[in-house]
């Protein structure tokens, strides 16, 4: 089946609506954007025909297939308050942490067709986990749309319980940084052991880059199974998890986890 492409009302254009965006144009699935964002626009954007940046919303009308809300929660109302409301034929896809299908009906109208997603950074370069839920608004049609354009950044599933949104919210939407923490905590440790600050940093970021890889390629092996190859029986490996899975690691990130999950609560209080 062909790609389709869409028009689309962008509100907010920052790392992570920015990052959707750039997929979505590199994959030519958008004919038309409309940006609305008071901030100047990323470089990137500024010379694309396909795109208009408008930095207030005042007395806008919503007319595009699709109006993804990408600002962050606390700005939501204050940012649609001069918009007009959505026509019947636009879907709303909304990336923000928190709040929920409920509160923005509260806010565009119970008969406004309204998708809540989760996605993260890497839907940059289409290697996003994306998890999405629909009111009873939605048709298939515009079902299909938001598929397709979140099934264009990564893995995409969708989900019937509405409140599961805050636990993937806290393993998948912030778990990047999650990610990106354990390369700094590996090099930091590299240099403990004597390693120049550079070197250990190279080998912290491609040590992680190469699992993730693994991990990919590999799809039917699971992740303990994968663990299990890289372990000699009383090697250098099976020493170091003997630390790492003594259950002080698994705490902290189940306790790091459950801090996620209700700051999301708080966000749509």
């Amino acid at each position: 089946m062909s790609k389709k492409a869409y028009s689309m009302t962008l509100l907010g254009c920052g790392k992570m609506g920015g990052a959707m965006l750039q997929s979505w144009l590199d994959q030519d699935l958008l004919t038309k954007v409309i940006i609305i964002d008071p901030s100047e626009l990323p470089k990137e954007f500024t010379n694309d025909p396909r795109i208009k940046h408008i930095r207030t919303a005042d007395n806008h009308s919503i007319n595009t297939d699709v109006f993804t809300i990408a600002v962050k929660p606390q700005a939501l109302e204050k940012s649609v308050e001069s918009i007009d409301r959505t026509q019947k034929t636009t879907v709303l896809l909304s990336i923000l942490a928190g709040k929920s299908i409920k509160s923005l009906e509260c806010i565009f109208g119970s008969n406004a067709s309204i998708t809540r997603a989760m996605p993260n950074t890497p839907a940059s370069i289409g290697k996003g986990a994306n998890v999405a839920i629909a009111n009873g608004n939605v048709s298939e049609h515009q079902k299909d749309c938001v598929s397709e354009l979140l099934n264009c950044l990564g893995m995409a599933q969708w989900i019937e319980d509405e409140s599961l949104m805050n636990a993937v919210t806290a393993l998948s939407g912030s778990g990047p940084a999650y990610i990106f923490y354990i390369i700094e905590m590996l090099a930091h440790s590299g240099e403990k052991l004597g390693l120049k600050p550079e070197l250990a940093m190279s080998l912290a970021r491609q040590t992680v880059i190469g699992s993730a890889f693994l991990a990919e390629s590999d799809k039917d092996i699971s992740a303990c199974k994968l663990r299990e190859n890289v372990t000699s029986p009383k090697g250098t490996t099976e020493a170091a998890l003997r630390i790492l899975m003594d259950g002080r690691a698994q705490s902290i990130f189940n306790e790091a986890l459950f801090a996620a999950k209700k700051r999301g609560e708080e966000l749509n209080s």
